[in-house]
């Protein structure tokens, strides 16, 4: 990899992070912002994780309330604003609908979980309920972005909402924020830190291998080739690895307790007709939450809520797609929903704090930074980001940046709190403006409005760089050209074919990735990359989904 080559022949010694999630590459972009050098690298693709796992939502965290979290859900919720402003082109505001079946319930366990009783979550009624949502109220009223709480009675919700149970007493309908091209925004904050700051670099497939007279060793995976870095710090944001990244650096931790959560894609046109653009946000008879709601074309249900001891292994199984189709049809029995409607299924392990317990809705989703000290045969220290969530990942970077600062004795030279995010910049918001931004833009580059306005949803005001006259749309997926995926391949760190599917696009997702189109974007993309027709084989079979989705 020559790239990292020459970046680690340049003088001074980089703060090296470990893991190219969110939180990692938040941390990236916060530390450019602020003239450090500084190397990410990731074993696998970035957002390979977690991060492109996600529920797709950007929230405050209602049931956190219950476990005492105030803190994270304020923090979370002034995030959630942020991002609605700063990355207006992927995060909108969300309704949420609760259905209740009662008015009490929940009066008596809430207060036993609330005051550190482990026990299992249950039924929450509308007087629990209403007490959460005027304190979401109450945090955000000096920086509004979404309308406040309401309550509907039975006969309105079941006449808003096609299918809902109709055993319900009321609904309780707040605002969260939903986040569409999560991966995209992350390519957008790397390419960022690289503008920021040319002392800033990311590598994807690139592995820590240990340590060698006090330098650390990286393995790029495609070639073997093995590099030396002199970090004058490691933070260790490898999500649910962060133990086992520890353990590459000679040092035994156990600060992680993942969890499993796996999610259906589903394409059920009754189903989102009935949602309309809403999530329902609901609770099985076990106590646990589950969310579906439209996410493009499709529909996202999810999500369970597992322990797991390898991260590595975690995946959506035959048991969780059942349970989470059983659960739906609790609360749209009006509603055929069947297997045959799952088009993808998806699982990642949540980042949390191992707290000894099989109680899993009680384990905290804040998150902290645990500093490991420089030791014999390690002169820099390890910074490990425990915890953390997609909401909160600038918060999280800025606390981790602010210790990392104060290490190196450097400044704090810019805040990123009110920091647009790539094709966030100028982004039109309002129904008048994005119409004439769409249609200057269509005159200018000669294409049809719809066009533009599909690049727009894809690409923010970015879209302005791939809107050009005489594209070539791809024959099995129109939507794209394949000038389009030629420039995704150049200019993205493509490695393998999976990476565009389901980490540069939502063709995966949104359950695109047949054979046709894979084999369509294998040529696309060996062109660019230079694949030869046994390679390009070779990657049709790795990004093709498995019968239980690709995890």
């Amino acid at each position: 990899m020559t790239q990292l080559k020459d970046f680690l022949a340049r003088p001074g010694k980089p703060v090296v992070i470990l893991g190219g999630g969110i939180n990692g590459i938040g941390l990236l972009r916060e530390l450019a912002a602020q003239g450090v050098r500084c190397l990410l690298v990731d074993r696998a693709d970035f957002t390979a994780g977690a991060t492109s796992k996600s529920s797709r939502m950007i929230h405050g965290g209602l049931r956190y309330l219950e476990n005492r979290e105030f803190g994270l859900v304020r923090e979370a919720l002034l995030e959630r604003n942020r991002l609605l402003v700063n990355a207006a082109h992927y995060v909108s505001p969300l309704p949420t609908t609760i259905p209740l079946y009662s008015h009490t319930a929940g009066l008596l366990r809430s207060p036993l979980i609330f005051c550190g009783v482990p026990v299992h979550p249950g039924e929450r009624g509308s007087l629990v309920t209403r007490l959460g949502l005027l304190f979401y109220d109450l945090v955000t009223r000096k920086n509004r972005r979404t309308p406040t709480h309401f309550l509907t009675g039975r006969a309105e919700s079941l006449q808003a909402i096609a299918g809902l149970d109709p055993d319900i007493v009321a609904t309780a309908t707040y605002w969260d924020a939903k986040i569409t091209q999560a991966e995209r925004l992350c390519i957008e904050l790397i390419d960022e830190a690289r503008a920021a700051n040319p002392e800033c670099a990311a590598f994807n497939y690139v592995e820590p291998v240990g340590l060698e007279q006090g330098r650390l060793m990286l393995k790029n995976l495609p070639t073997g080739e093995v590099f030396a870095v002199e970090p004058s710090l490691v933070v260790n944001a490898t999500g649910a690895w962060v133990d086992r990244a520890n353990a590459a650096l000679g040092i035994s931790t156990h600060f992680m307790g993942g969890t499993k959560g796996s999610h259906l894609v589903v394409d059920c046109p009754q189903l989102y007709q009935s949602l309309g653009d809403r999530m329902v946000y609901y609770q099985h008879s076990d106590g646990r939450v589950c969310i579906v709601f439209r996410f493009l074309d499709k529909i996202i249900m999810g999500s369970t809520d597992i322990a797991v001891d390898d991260p590595d292994q975690a995946e959506c199984d035959e048991g969780e797609i059942e349970y989470m189709l059983t659960t739906l049809r609790g609360v749209f029995p009006g509603i055929a929903l069947t297997r045959q409607h799952v088009v993808f299924t998806y699982c990642g392990v949540r980042p949390l704090p191992y707290a000894g317990t099989d109680v899993t809705a009680i384990i905290s989703r804040g998150h902290s930074v645990r500093v490991l000290e420089p030791a014999a045969g390690r002169p820099f220290p390890v910074h490990c980001l425990v915890g953390g969530k997609w909401t909160t990942f600038r918060a999280l970077a800025e606390q981790t940046a602010d210790l990392v600062l104060e290490r190196l004795g450097v400044p704090r030279r810019q805040s990123t709190e009110d920091l647009p995010i790539g094709g966030g910049r100028g982004f039109p918001t309002d129904a008048s403006r994005r119409t004439e931004w769409i249609q200057r833009v269509a005159r200018t580059a000669g294409v049809a409005e719809g066009r533009v306005e599909q690049l727009l949803e894809r690409y923010g005001t970015a879209a302005e760089g791939y809107a050009r006259a005489g594209e070539q749309p791809l024959q099995s997926l129109p939507e794209y050209s394949v000038e389009e995926i030629r420039r995704i391949a150049a200019q993205e760190q493509v490695v393998y074919l999976a990476d565009l599917v389901y980490r540069r696009s939502t063709i995966g997702i949104l359950g695109q990735a047949t054979p046709t189109v894979l084999a369509e974007l294998a040529a696309v993309v060996g062109g660019v990359l230079g694949w030869d027709a046994a390679r390009r084989q070779q990657e049709i079979a790795a990004a093709s989904p498995r019968p239980a989705g690709v995890c």
